[in-house]
């Protein structure tokens, strides 16, 4: 007579997909599997934002779906991890937990805490990288110190060879039975209250968006069958369906970045793609950047809250509840920063080159703390990742690694005019002003008397005038850039 194998763990986190999981397929191969999602409420944890705590509910939903569709289930629970993971553990008999690993300082301090906490009840644990083509410590400096500018990172990334083949997702997994106490905890989605209700301002987030495994396989899929066919030059450009859009699928883990890379590889080698391997290297490199902020995140674990420079400590922010204010609710005057901000908010995205307008904007023609862009970037963002949100905003601040020269300032009168030529980004968002012509959409306290009452626009009333000059807020940073520098 042979006995049942025990039952294993694996516990779901930013990893909400079943192929290429290594720490899923190796508890499904040792076992039933129980499938384990907590939400994280300790006090010491930083909350998730309202955008990216929509994506979850949507997320654990589809993850949900699937699992039940190879005779899987998922459980959930709230509440603080280092205490119920060991109790389900105890409660099931669990042999073997497996998660997928995150790098930010608390999250590795925790694993290491719940990880003693288990072998010392005699079960074994095994974790995995789900999330990254290197691990942060596997690419150094010659001397085996962290790498602190990209192209170098990259290039030494892209040295250690391909990565690893996807694995597939499980045909099938086994749920062990469980006990009366344990169900006894078990939440619904709904308990969690990740959704928005009173008021619900999530629709443009469920129009412009299908979180979940499929959705990023879809999402993926259609990038490599169009816009990855030019992708070099038009990923500027606002006004044309020329990204991804993978970054929220990346982010709570519905798709991984060796699938990427092997998909893209595959899809302009077999000519399934109809874009040349310079595209796909220019893409691939910004999964490249989501690698090195992973690296920075891991060996600086306050990247969010401390400038990388420590000079940037004594730099002379202003506070101004007045400009932050307008600058998030997209009213500074200036159309391509309003644009984007205004996209940001009805659909929790942005495009990236808006996202370098805007932040610069804030942070140097405003002059207000990168901190507070990227405090709002986090609550916003359906993409909100501790490590690009944070390594990003320090870049375009001057503070970061590899950061953009201090004297960079983006205009964006001028990059409104390169990257939305013709204003098409600019009208989406901002219908009041949608009747100029293309020579006044991005400059309208430019345009002439008779042209504004034409398009039914009254400055300052319909749509906000400038709350800063461009000339005087550049050389108001500068000065100030210029004393810190010093």
């Amino acid at each position: 007579m042979s006995l049942s194998p025990s039952p294993s763990i694996h516990w779901f986190r930013d990893d909400l997909r079943l192929a290429d999981n290594p720490a899923l397929a190796a508890a499904v191969a040792a076992g039933p599997t129980l499938c384990l999602y907590i939400l994280d409420e300790r006090p010491e944890r930083r909350p998730l934002g309202g955008a990216s705590r929509w994506w979850l509910s949507r997320s654990l939903a589809a993850l949900s779906s699937e699992l039940e569709r190879r005779d899987g289930a998922l459980l959930l629970l709230r509440g603080d991890p280092e205490t119920l993971l060991p109790k389900v553990a105890e409660m099931i008999g669990a042999a073997l937990v497996t998660w997928s690993r995150r790098y930010d300082g608390d999250s590795v301090a925790l694993d290491a805490r719940i990880k003693s906490e288990l072998q010392n009840g005699g079960r074994q644990v095994s974790s995995f990288n789900a999330a990254l083509l290197n691990e942060p410590w596997q690419v150094t400096t010659k001397t085996g110190d962290p790498m602190k500018v990209f192209t170098p990172y990259w290039r030494a990334a892209r040295a250690r060879g391909e990565p690893p083949a996807p694995l597939p997702a499980p045909v099938r997994i086994a749920t062990p039975a469980l006990p009366a106490g344990l169900t006894a905890l078990a939440v619904t989605r709904e308990d969690l209250a990740l959704e928005p209700h009173a008021p619900d301002w999530a629709g443009g987030l469920r129009e412009a968006w299908t979180p979940g495994e499929a959705g990023a396989a879809a999402a993926l899929e259609h990038f490599l069958a169009g816009p990855l066919a030019g992708y070099g030059e038009d990923r500027n450009r606002p006004d044309l369906a020329s990204t991804s859009r993978l970054s929220p699928h990346l982010r709570f883990g519905e798709i991984g970045p060796r699938q990427v890379w092997h998909a893209t590889h595959s899809a302009v080698e077999s000519g399934a793609a109809a874009a040349p391997e310079s595209d796909a290297e220019k893409f691939l490199s910004e999964i490249g950047w989501r690698e090195f902020s992973y690296h920075l995140l891991f060996h600086n674990p306050d990247l969010a809250t401390r400038n990388y420079n420590p000079r940037f400590d004594a730099f002379p922010w202003r506070h101004d509840d007045a400009a932050l204010e307008a600058w998030r609710r997209g009213r500074t005057g200036y159309p391509i920063v309003d644009a984007g901000l205004r996209e940001l908010w009805t659909t929790g995205w942005m495009h990236n080159r808006v996202r370098m307008i805007v932040a610069s904007f804030l942070i140097k023609h405003l002059l207000i703390d990168w901190r507070e862009g990227e405090a709002w970037f986090w609550d916003t963002l359906v993409d909100a990742d501790p490590a690009n949100n944070a390594a990003s905003w320090q870049w375009v601040a001057g503070s970061g690694a590899d950061a953009a020269p201090y004297y960079r300032i983006f205009n964006p009168v001028t990059q409104g005019l390169k990257f939305d030529p013709r204003g098409a980004y600019v009208r989406r968002w901002i219908p009041e002003i949608a009747a100029l012509g293309d020579a006044e959409i991005h400059e309208p306290w430019k345009a002439s008397t008779a042209i504004l009452r034409r398009a039914e626009i009254e400055l300052g009333v319909t749509y906000p005038r400038p709350i800063v000059d461009l000339d005087a807020g550049r050389q108001r940073a500068l000065a100030a850039l210029a004393a810190t520098k010093g």
